[in-house]
């Protein structure tokens, strides 16, 4: 199981736009990285929405937001569109990097889990939270955190 203090395990995937995003290539910034079930279902889109509307305190706090599930780049590009989102959602189709995460099933293991991890500057893990239901508790959560950090 992933804990606070570790080092955040590096991957790459597609983002929105296309382009491959790597978490090494975030040093010196913060990152919220979120894992959420599934583009515009009501609790996905709640939080999405909730990070879109505070994505600038996010950015004045050093940070950068970026979403993933295992939804595809279409999906991702639609979602993306149709909430005006600013930040990047990366398509994890094979699950790699949830089961990397380790990030846990819920519902009786039928769906994929809702957790936020809070990535500090040097790529470690300052803050994991998770939590199915709440979720616009991630975005509040993860804003906390990072005004507690330098």
């Amino acid at each position: 199981m992933l804990q606070v203090g570790q080092p955040a395990p590096d991957f790459t995937l597609t983002t929105t736009s296309g382009q491959s995003f790597r978490l090494a290539d975030q040093r010196g910034r913060h990152v919220v990285l979120y894992f959420y079930p599934k583009d515009d279902t009501p609790g996905c889109t709640a939080e999405a929405c909730s990070f879109r509307d505070q994505y600038e305190d996010f950015k004045d706090l050093g940070a950068e937001v970026v979403g993933v599930s295992s939804d595809s780049e279409a999906s991702h590009q639609k979602f993306t569109q149709k909430h005006r989102l600013p930040f990047e959602l990366l398509a994890d189709t094979d699950g790699k990097v949830r089961k990397l995460y380790e990030v846990p099933r819920a519902l009786l293991g039928l769906l994929p889990g809702r957790v936020t991890f809070v990535i500090d500057k040097e790529g470690v893990i300052q803050y994991i939270f998770n939590s199915l239901s709440g979720a616009t508790d991630h975005v509040s959560n993860a804003a906390k955190v990072l005004r507690g950090l330098k």
